[in-house]
């Protein structure tokens, strides 16, 4: 299981076509090359540092790796590896999109 931090915007969005493109905060997964993403140990570091002024509703989607039709691989990321999905996220995927803050 890995984890990705999502807004309730981009997530409909993903529900609506078909595929989550956002690799994170404002950079899409054309833009980067890869959805970022966090083991459980590091999605909570990730939205202090990078999510923690975001306004609107944030999910925490819970995405099941056995389950992806995309290459994902740990890379080196400072003195840690952070998960790292090289392709779009189908929905299906994603096992639980856990609301995390928002109304």
């Amino acid at each position: 299981m890995i984890y990705h931090l999502a807004t309730q915007s981009d997530w409909d969005e993903a529900q609506r076509t078909g595929a989550y493109t956002t690799s994170t905060r404002g950079v899409s997964l054309e833009q980067e090359g890869f959805l970022h993403a966090s083991r459980a140990d590091q999605w909570e570091f990730v939205r202090e540092r990078y999510y923690a002024d975001v306004e609107e509703p944030l999910l925490l989607l819970e995405i099941d790796t056995d389950l992806l039709d995309v290459p994902w691989r740990e890379d080196p990321v400072g003195d840690d590896t952070f998960p790292h999905v090289y392709g779009p996220l189908h929905p299906s995927a994603v096992t639980h999109a856990r609301l995390l803050s928002g109304s």
